[in-house]
Parts: C-alpha cells; sequence; structure tokens
C-alpha cells in the first residue's frame, strides 16, 4: 500500500477545489487541503498550485514537489515564496497535447478556408463562393516546439499544410517539418508565415515577442493564432496590423488580462476570433495520475518526467 502523502492546494479555492475528490478518485494516498484547512503544515510535501501568492509557500518547510494544474508555470514562478530547491514540474500528458492540436487546427481552416467571411456572408444573405488555395499552398509558421508543438505540426502536416518551427534548438522535430532557431531564424520563419501560431511558454525572453516588428515580417495579409499566453502579445501593435491591412485575422485565446475587460477591443472587432483561454486543459484526473507518477518517482530517487528547468522557464 501506497504511503499517505499530504498536499496542499495553492491558488483560487474556486478553482483549487475541484482537485480534491479527483486525487480521492485517482490517487487516495494522496490527500489534498486548502490551506486553511491545513492540520499540521510541516507534514505537508505536496503542493499543487495555479498563481499562488507571493508568500503561499512559506507555511510549508517540507515540500518534496510543487506542480502546476495545466502545462504553465508561469504563474507559480512568480511567487517570491516558492522555494528554489524544490522540484517544480508541469502537466505534459499525450490528451492536453491532442486537444490543443485539435483546437488550432481548426483556426487554422477558419482562416484558411475563410470562414469568417463567410460567416458575414451569411448574415448579410450574401452568396459568394471565395477562391480556394490547396493546404500545401498555405505555409504555417509555429513559435514552440515542444510537446503541444509537435501535436500540433502533426495534425496540420497530416493535413498537407507546409509547417515549420521556431524553437531554441531548431532540431528534433516531427517529421516534415522545417526548423529555425535564433532572431535570425524567426525573422526568416515569419517570412514564410502565412498563419502563425504562437505556442511559446512565457519568459523574460519571449515577452511581447508577438509585435509590431515581428508582424512586419509576415506576408501581408498573414492570420496569427495565438494560444501561448497574453503576456507575449503588444495588443495595440496587434490591432495596428489588423487596420492596416498587414494582418488579415486573429484567433486569441488568452490575454494579458483575463476575463477580457467587457470594453476591451477585442471583444467587437470583425476580424478578431476570441475563446476564453479554453485551448486545451488537463482534467483533474489526469493531474492527480501525473502528480502520483512523480511523486513515486521521487521516492526511487529520480526527478519527475516534466519537471521545469527554471531557468528556462519551462
Amino acid at each position: 500500500m501506497a504511503r499517505t502523502i499530504q498536499g496542499v492546494l495553492l491558488g483560487s479555492p474556486e478553482i483549487m477545489r475541484d482537485y480534491i475528490a479527483a486525487f480521492e478518485r485517482t490517487a487516495p494516498h494522496i490527500q489534498l487541503a486548502l490551506p486553511q484547512e491545513v492540520v499540521d503544515p510541516e507534514a505537508v510535501t505536496l503542493a499543487l498550485a495555479w498563481d499562488p501568492g507571493a508568500d503561499d509557500f512559506r507555511p510549508y518547510p517540507n515540500l518534496r514537489l510543487v506542480s502546476s494544474i495545466a502545462a504553465g508555470v508561469n504563474g507559480i514562478l512568480a511567487s517570491a515564496s516558492l522555494p528554489g530547491d524544490v522540484p517544480l514540474m508541469r502537466i505534459a500528458g499525450e490528451s492536453q497535447a491532442q486537444m490543443m492540436a485539435g483546437f488550432v487546427t481548426w483556426h487554422v481552416l477558419w482562416h484558411h478556408r475563410r470562414f469568417g467571411d463567410y460567416l458575414a456572408n451569411q448574415r448579410q444573405r450574401h452568396w459568394q463562393r471565395l477562391p480556394k488555395h490547396d493546404a500545401g499552398d498555405v505555409r504555417i509558421g509555429l513559435l514552440g516546439a515542444g510537446k503541444m508543438g509537435g501535436a500540433v505540426a502533426r495534425a496540420l502536416t497530416a493535413l498537407d499544410y507546409d509547417v515549420a518551427i521556431h524553437s531554441r534548438s531548431g532540431r528534433n522535430l516531427p517529421a516534415g517539418v522545417e526548423g529555425f532557431s535564433g532572431t535570425d531564424g524567426l525573422e526568416r520563419l515569419a517570412a514564410r508565415s502565412d498563419i502563425l501560431i504562437n505556442l511559446l511558454p512565457l519568459t523574460a525572453e519571449t515577452r511581447g515577442i508577438l509585435n509590431a516588428e515581428l508582424f512586419s515580417r509576415l506576408p501581408s495579409g498573414a492570420a496569427l493564432v495565438h494560444v501561448g499566453r497574453g503576456e507575449h502579445l503588444i495588443e495595440a501593435d496587434l490591432l495596428a496590423a489588423l487596420e492596416n491591412g498587414q494582418l488579415s485575422a486573429a484567433s486569441l485565446d488568452v490575454f494579458a488580462i483575463e476575463p477580457l475587460p467587457q470594453d476591451h477591443p477585442f471583444w467587437h472587432h470583425q476580424r478578431i476570433v476570441i475563446t476564453p483561454h479554453d485551448a486545451c486543459d488537463s482534467t483533474p484526473n489526469q493531474v492527480a495520475h501525473e502528480v502520483a507518477e512523480a511523486m513515486a518517482r521521487l521516492d526511487d530517487g529520480q526527478l519527475p518526467a516534466s519537471v521545469v528547468d527554471r531557468h528556462a522557464g519551462y
């Protein structure tokens, strides 16, 4: 029988409370509690977190593992009390990557086949067949080559799109995908991207990467699919690029302020598709499974399979 592990949930109770029942079903030896319900903070060896406060980790001196509930960890890394000597992991299951691949593929088809224009024509009761282009003639640029980037690339190449990826190394890419790296590589990727897809983690280097300079290097009339982090995008630069025609459209799933304020200009922009940070998600059961596996690896003297490189930020 697995030994009992005491864990704490750090973040919004409305979000975190669902994980208590999921762990009871999937990993009953891990007992989770909200901070106000923790009886003995020194007995807590696991923290499951999402956007914790600056001091949230301080009461727990014996942590062995901190885990996100999703792929992102920038909110956890921002906490001043995050212990530097405790492994930090993110959720990296295949189901989450496949969910992202399906979401992004839908938006690529939306822009490629101009479904937004068809929807506008429907509202005007205007019957018009629009020009078509083969998928092989549509050049896709991906920013980010992690598990999700790989899943997206494979899904799009299966539909015959011309896919290239920019990553730190430019290597270890899916078959049939061209790789780029470095500043020069980013410029070359942009120049051949009719649809640019951002899947990057948020780091000091990637903050604000979706800006006027990058947009100016895209082919005129390119489209953007943004599913990374809200802080990647300079919002005023996107609006300007849509206004002057450098970009034809944008799909946005993440925003600097969430929920998106009611008076934000993105809401009513005819060339922007908005979704509420819902491209993909890890289910509470998946989180429980991966965290339980990670704790077992620690017991065997191994790091979690999806341990975060804090220097890199992911």
